[in-house]
């Protein structure tokens, strides 16, 4: 028996989960890193071209190719194209589960901070406390690793489980309103802050003496990362919209606020770098030093009404995460009831589960454990992460 497909309930419904699918990490830890390593203004404005150029026309084409065959991202460009471009749709959907497995696993670490943040407002920053050596101490502990991520599967499989309307939709509907209020409030605090004025001019202000061209080619890479291309989710999202709804004014809309979100999260990050003395030199190493090792400590020390936005600031990561989580699951998933007639709360489960054995290896590539921990395919990178990382952002 072939599974009925589901469709959004409006316009609106499908480009709040759309946009939810694009916003995500990439966009509050991404993009501000690398609009950092490639000195800001012109690689933004660049950014900005390749993602009305590129990414723009793109989405536009996979939405089409969803909603004219109405099928997941294998059957439909088999469909659309033959059927040697399955194995593209299969290849995005590999993609769409790799990144799903280790995605997960960062997802849970802001569970953490929210958490440990919650507590340092009610009590205080302790202090004397190393943020650096706390970051490592939690992704070292393996049953904690382990606890979050599984936390954070559950959430994704349960609103994947309940379908297009009643689980992705409605999830989209009532999380991402949330997420902007938090993000304006975060910002309003940001304009606050004496780097302010720095930070604004070291995004907006292009200066194309500084900009490399691989940098060039990191802001093309981007715009299809950010936008959810190439890995199966917009075509899936697009095989849910019905024919009478506009794909150019869905697309454009879903663009401009994926595109304004990412910008607004970089003011509000290098406002902080530039209003704190000495926080330039932490940042340039890691995205990861940024948003879980430096951030923490100067809610509470350094940014306006840090104490309320502090938790605030993981709950959006959160949200912003199992926005995109449970659309990369809806890739694989939408697959599965296609291709194999498997109906959706059984290939749900399923899926989950497969995505979270890999999650598991994540997760403990932090830690001692023989072959996760010291796994070398790509040359630099060490560990089950890392590679699996890599391997999704490079192939």
């Amino acid at each position: 028996m072939t599974e009925q497909r589901g469709n959004w309930t409006s316009s609106a419904g499908f480009v709040l989960a759309a946009t939810g699918s694009a916003i995500g990490l990439g966009n509050l830890w991404k993009f501000p890193f690398i609009t950092w390593e490639n000195n800001g203004g012109a690689f933004v404005l660049v950014y900005l071209v390749c993602i009305a150029a590129v990414g723009l026309p793109i989405m536009m084409a996979e939405l089409l190719v969803g909603r004219k065959t109405q099928k997941s991202a294998v059957g439909a460009l088999k469909e659309a194209a033959g059927p040697a471009w399955g194995l593209v749709g299969l290849w995005g959907v590999l993609c769409g589960f790799t990144l799903l497995s280790y995605y997960t696993v960062i997802a849970g670490w802001s569970l953490f901070y929210f958490v440990q943040t919650i507590g340092w407002t009610a009590s205080g920053f302790p202090a004397g406390l190393a943020t650096g050596d706390l970051f490592g101490e939690q992704v070292s502990n393996a049953p904690l690793q382990l606890m979050m991520s599984l936390g954070f599967s559950i959430a994704t499989v349960s609103v994947v489980y309940f379908g297009v309307q009643r689980g992705i939709e409605r999830i989209a509907r009532l999380f991402l309103p949330i997420l902007f209020a938090i993000l304006v409030l975060m910002l309003v605090s940001a304009l606050g802050m004496s780097g302010a004025g720095e930070a604004i001019a070291f995004i907006f202000r292009p200066s194309f003496s500084e900009l490399e061209p691989v940098g060039v080619l990191e802001a093309l890479g981007h715009s299809f990362f950010t936008l959810s291309l190439g890995m199966g989710a917009m075509i899936t999202y697009g095989s849910y919209i019905a024919r009478n709804q506009s794909l150019v004014k869905a697309a454009g809309t879903i663009v401009l606020l994926d595109t304004v979100i990412a910008l607004v999260a970089t003011v509000i990050m290098f406002s902080v770098i530039f209003s704190v003395a000495g926080m330039a030199e932490q940042v340039g190493g890691s995205t990861v030093g940024m948003l879980f090792i430096s951030l923490p400590e100067l809610f509470y020390t350094e940014v306006p009404f840090g104490i309320i936005l502090g938790p605030l600031f993981y709950v959006l990561v959160a949200l912003a995460a199992l926005t995109s989580t449970m659309s990369l699951l809806e890739v694989v998933t939408s697959y599965v009831i296609d291709e194999h007639g498997i109906e959706r709360h059984k290939a749900t489960v399923m899926c989950g589960s497969a995505v979270f054995v890999f999650t598991i290896f994540a997760a403990l590539s932090f830690s001692d454990v023989p072959f996760l921990s010291t796994l070398a395919v790509f040359e630099g990178k060490t560990g089950w992460f890392e590679t699996a990382d890599h391997f999704v952002s490079n192939w």
